[in-house]
């Protein structure tokens, strides 16, 4: 099962690691798939040989997007993102940041946006404590939920 409980994370993490694997972690919402999660989840991947998202939980998410996010509940997008091909695990979680999940998982790399500065990244002094590297992807412009959201209540 691609879809695990946060109490396995480390579990999971240590028998990759132990087997030799490189782990890349990336998180996020991921509310209404679109192509720019597709490309940017597949190109994490290449990066290691095993991809880890964390997933924002339901609450996480209202405080981080709004009272009116997500569009889908937290199951359904853990459903949705595992079954990509690129990803290998979901882990859901309820904190703002992902700093206490890369603490227990401890991803060889790390992978944002490029929408973000690493040195805005709390969670990039966590990866490089622990000997990894953070690495941003290019967004895919003009790609987003939020924008997704928009042009449907636009067109209602």
């Amino acid at each position: 099962m691609k879809l695990i409980k946060r109490e396995q994370i480390a579990e999971v993490a240590r028998i990759i690691k132990t087997a030799g694997k490189i782990i890349v972690f990336t998180n996020g919402c991921f509310d209404i798939i679109h192509a720019g999660h597709v490309r940017y989840l597949a190109e994490a991947r290449k990066l290691g040989d095993c991809l880890i998202v964390g997933l924002n939980s339901d609450r996480s998410v209202r405080e981080l997007k709004g009272p009116t996010r997500p569009v889908n509940h937290q199951e359904d997008r853990g459903e949705v993102v595992a079954a990509l091909a690129a990803v290998d695990y979901v882990v859901i979680f309820d904190e703002r940041t992902a700093e206490s999940l890369i603490s227990e998982t401890k991803p060889d790399i790390y992978v944002k946006g490029g929408d973000y500065c690493i040195e805005d990244i709390p969670e990039a002094a966590i990866v490089a404590r622990h000997g990894g590297k953070t690495v941003l992807i290019p967004e895919v412009v003009g790609r987003s939920s939020s924008n997704i959201i928009k042009k449907i209540s636009e067109s209602t």
